[in-house]
């Protein structure tokens, strides 16, 4: 297996990815499928904001799982925040692929200067939060049915890691 940098060739297979998480779990709480375009474009948006999209493959390329963050709230004083996400393959989960990309995607975050990285996980997704507390996380908070699937509420938890020591932030430049 190899985590690199997605290009347009991985669209199809982290669209099928993303696919199956939404017609088969709540870890995406959407219930449109989307096409290969579809992720092609979002992992271009991404990207031209300076954003990671990476991918775990195996050796012939298939995609085996993907992982991005992006802005946490658009907000300006928001800007050391990032919230992520990671997918792993039905196949290939409980492999160790979702903290690869997770460790990977987590050193990205710090080399970008980001300071805290949140997780919003659906509160029964256990497997995620317990990887999420083996590389750091603590849980910040809970929202209770403020999502639905699948004919059921579902509850949001919050965890979060600090990705640096920094006691003040930079300023933005005025000009």
């Amino acid at each position: 297996m190899q985590i690199r940098d997605a290009n347009v060739n991985d669209a199809e297979g982290i669209a099928a990815i993303y696919n199956d998480a939404v017609l088969n779990t709540t870890a995406i709480w959407n219930e449109t499928v989307v096409d290969t375009a579809n992720r092609a474009k979002w992992m271009a948006d991404r990207q031209s904001m300076g954003y990671p999209v990476l991918v775990a493959v195996a050796d012939d390329g298939a995609v085996l799982g993907y992982a991005s963050f992006g802005d946490w709230r658009a907000f300006d004083g928001y800007r050391h925040t990032v919230e992520h996400s990671v997918y792993v393959d039905r196949n290939q989960r409980g492999a160790g692929i979702g903290k690869a990309l997770m460790v990977a995607l987590i050193e990205r975050a710090r080399a970008a200067g980001k300071h805290v990285m949140v997780a919003g996980i659906e509160a029964g997704n256990v497997a995620s939060i317990q990887l999420h507390y083996q590389l750091g996380f603590v849980q910040s908070g809970f929202l209770k049915e403020v999502g639905t699937k699948f004919g059921k509420w579902l509850d949001l938890a919050f965890l979060q890691i600090q990705l640096d020591a920094r006691t003040v932030p930079d300023t933005p430049q005025t000009s």
